[in-house]
């Protein structure tokens, strides 16, 4: 039997599209800033894309930077505006270290931004700020309620960045009805090549430039765009739109795979079970077991999957998010992160649940020799 791949927020497999779209552009020869027919045939897949991402995310008039990934459009989006920043607590760590001095943002029990106290660092900014809030969150699947969020800036003359990657192409977005102003986005998350991203500027929004060469991306990226990658990212992007339906079938899988796992594991939490989450994803806690111990456990049994966000070379540490939850300590350190997609099959749930099943006993059982 095949492995089980659950771990579809760190990256998500290439859809066909993508690899025959990065194959087509591949065999292109000109540098889109040329000016001759071999340059015009790669600018026009560059351009596609652009409208492809427009319509993943609602963009409208929006214009589309591309970028090496989300991390870049994060840095871009922070360091291109001088604002005071305002983020908060859960955010992704490429936002947290692209504005270093922001003030942070409390949330609640579930992980929700607490809109009173945003209200309050707003008031007291001294100028107007941007807002840097995530739409989904990478651990736990936790919605923020963007659009009241962007009523609340707003009405502060600030900005908001949202950091819309584990959201695109698994719910819709429809950035001007939400207020975003600034967006970022990620190909790998919903099925294209990696290091391709994107950062979303709503009309009238001006950005420096945080990197300087030439005038790519205007000027806001310096470089030689990645042709290949960009038109896989596109390709993603339409290939998502077209699936609007599996976002219920997604959600009918992790529910039950909730459910079984608590049936079959009495001690198991599932992390803000009550919170509007995405449809894909769920953070489960063995309480006093140790989480890097749990995901090399399940991928000796075939199944892969994370304990946290994928960004740290593939260090396990302490998780910023359920930190800020202030979930308790004992239930932190043995919570891991499950992720599925569109091709999620039910024999990869089964296998999952046999193996946890089979694990939480096995720790149980040591816990109890231990005491």
């Amino acid at each position: 039997m095949s492995a089980a791949y659950l771990d579809w927020n760190a990256t998500a497999p290439l859809r066909a599209s993508a690899r025959d779209a990065m194959t087509a552009a591949l065999d292109l020869t000109g540098n889109p800033s040329s000016v001759h027919r071999f340059g015009r045939d790669a600018r026009r897949l560059v351009e596609a894309a652009r409208d492809r991402v427009k319509a993943l995310v609602g963009a409208g008039d929006a214009g589309i930077v591309f970028t090496s990934g989300a991390t870049e459009a994060n840095l871009m989006a922070l360091g291109g505006i001088a604002r005071p920043v305002i983020r908060s607590a859960v955010e992704h760590v490429s936002v947290a270290a692209a504005r270093v001095e922001a003030t942070v943002c409390p949330v609640d029990a579930d992980g929700a931004i607490d809109l009173a106290a945003l209200d309050a660092q707003l008031r007291s900014a001294g100028a107007p700020a941007l807002v840097s809030v995530m739409a989904a969150n990478n651990e736990t699947g936790v919605l923020q309620p963007i659009a009241a969020v962007a009523e609340l800036v707003h009405r502060h003359a600030g900005i908001l960045h949202c950091d819309a990657v584990q959201m695109a192409g698994r719910l819709a977005i429809d950035m001007p009805a939400l207020g975003i102003d600034l967006l970022s986005v990620s190909s790998h998350k919903l099925g294209g090549p990696q290091g391709v991203g994107a950062l979303v500027v709503a009309p009238g929004i001006e950005l420096r430039p945080v990197a300087r060469g030439g005038g790519q991306e205007r000027g806001l990226r310096p470089g030689t765009e990645n042709v290949a990658g960009i038109a896989g990212f596109g390709a993603a992007c339409t290939a998502a739109v077209a699936e609007p339906g599996c976002a219920a079938d997604v959600a009918a899988m992790r529910d039950r795979l909730e459910r079984e796992a608590r049936a079959r594991a009495p001690h198991t939490i599932v992390v803000a079970s009550g919170a509007a989450r995405l449809p894909n994803t769920t953070a489960l806690a063995l309480p006093g077991a140790d989480a890097s111990t749990i995901v090399m456990a399940l991928d000796l049994e075939g199944v892969a999957v994370s304990a946290g966000a994928a960004c740290s070379s593939g260090k396990v540490q302490p998780s910023h998010v359920l930190t800020a939850m202030q979930v308790p300590a004992a239930v932190r350190q043995g919570t891991i992160r499950v992720s599925l997609g569109p091709t999620t099959v039910a024999v990869e749930i089964d296998r999952f649940l046999d193996a946890w099943a089979r694990i939480a006993a096995r720790l149980d059982g040591g816990s109890r020799a231990a005491a």
